[in-house]
């Protein structure tokens, strides 16, 4: 008898760990989507230019209205994924977003752009919400951390292959095209989670499950401090990831080679401090000093770039080290959000501090395109540092009581 229920014990096991990578790699695949999407109008301004006949102002228009609208949604959606399930919300973002850019594709002038852009932005203010719901609730807890990790992986990923990608298509299919392969990849996912059977995270599930609904309301002080954090983070890596070239070029007399080499050395070590990041959040519950002593040596090295005129070698090992602890802290920050939620409500809770993201999004190219026309491109570096110095000390003020925070969350569990 014993050994017949160690059997049916260790098959159980099998079985949710089975379900619990399909879970992972699916919410992933979907991620991966978000942030490719992300990048497929940008990529094809100079057709959409030609084409349009319009100039960047109005292009970039379209950007603000996709962040705008993204960011006012964020915290909705998160409503929606906690009280009607985020599976179907999950779902319907993808396709939502691939419909935009196939309507867009088929369909193309300046108010079809605008239309488009603000789909996107509903479908991207999704998938935060959804799948931190999603991986919240059927991700094992003591891999939390790695599975955060992945996840994020996902969506950096998404964004580095997505101008490799657009390119191939246009030179294949042309501009039309792209836009309707890149947005046709969005339902075909969807149907993908459908069929591996992606399950759910909602209010009927946890009353299933045995587990109690948010009390009160959901918007602490822990998550206004933390969508704070979010914005200071969104301007701190913004102003490298967008103006870093142009500020290297024009302050410190960085070749164009240089200054990309040093750049891709920061995005692509950001995504490998990421994995890294994950085994690191899983082995800590003091997330909030994790995220801060990664960001306080980062403001250092960032300090330093903008002080000093380093060698070519020197600046891109420089912009990799920073890269690297950028990333690393990002399943950290994913964990204290996830601590901070009140019980069942994680899609609310990361809907409203994804909204610090979108906020950066919308003010930090106007912060730092006025500071390149102010002929100040150290200042690209000086203000990320300034930013990474308050981020540094808002992590340590959302550090809370994380082992009660844990303890209660594994009785829900």
């Amino acid at each position: 008898m014993v050994d017949v229920l160690a059997a049916s014990q260790q098959t159980g096991s099998h079985a949710r760990s089975d379900q619990s990578l399909r879970t992972l790699a699916a919410v992933s695949t979907a991620h991966w989507v978000s942030h490719f999407h992300i990048f497929v109008l940008p990529m094809l301004f100079p057709f959409l230019k030609a084409q349009l006949g319009v100039d960047y102002i109005r292009l970039g228009f379209a950007l603000t209205v996709y962040a705008v609208i993204s960011g006012l949604t964020q915290a909705p959606i998160g409503y929606l994924c906690d009280h009607f399930g985020a599976r179907k919300v999950l779902l319907a973002g993808l396709t939502f977003g691939g419909a935009a850019l196939i309507l867009l594709g088929l369909h193309l002038s300046y108010t079809s752009l605008i239309v488009c852009a603000a789909l996107l932005g509903l479908a991207n203010s999704v998938y935060h919400p959804a799948d931190y719901a999603i991986l919240s609730a059927h991700m094992d807890e003591a891999r939390m951390g790695r599975a955060f990790s992945i996840h994020t992986f996902a969506g950096f990923l998404g964004g580095a292959v997505a101008p490799a990608i657009v390119a191939a298509l246009v030179a294949t299919v042309g501009g039309h095209g792209a836009l309707i392969v890149s947005g046709a990849i969005g339902p075909l996912v969807a149907l993908l989670l459908l069929v591996v059977g992606i399950p759910d995270a909602s209010a009927a599930d946890r009353k299933a499950n045995g587990m109690q609904s948010p009390q009160g309301g959901v918007i602490t002080p822990a998550l206004i401090v933390l969508t704070v954090f979010f914005m200071l983070l969104s301007l701190s890596n913004a102003g490298i990831g967008n103006f870093g070239v142009v500020a290297l070029m024009s302050g410190y007399g960085t070749s164009f080679s240089s200054a990309n080499i040093a750049l891709t050395a920061f995005l692509g070590a950001s995504a490998i401090g990421v994995l890294a990041g994950g085994y690191l959040a899983d082995r800590t519950q003091r997330h909030g000093q994790v995220a801060a002593a990664c960001f306080a040596i980062n403001a250092a090295i960032v300090l330093v770039i903008a002080l000093v005129a380093l060698p070519s070698p020197l600046l891109m090992a420089a912009m990799g080290l920073a890269g690297f602890l950028g990333g690393v802290i990002a399943p950290s920050r994913d964990m204290l959000v996830r601590n901070a939620a009140p019980p069942g409500a994680a899609g609310r809770a990361f809907g409203i501090v994804s909204t610090g993201f979108n906020i950066g999004g919308i003010f930090s190219p106007l912060l730092f395109g006025w500071i390149m026309d102010q002929n100040m491109p150290q200042w690209v570096f000086g203000a990320s540092a300034v930013f990474m110095v308050l981020t540094v000390l808002l992590a340590l003020v959302t550090d809370r009581k994380p082992r009660a925070t844990s303890e209660a969350r594994l009785v829900h569990s």
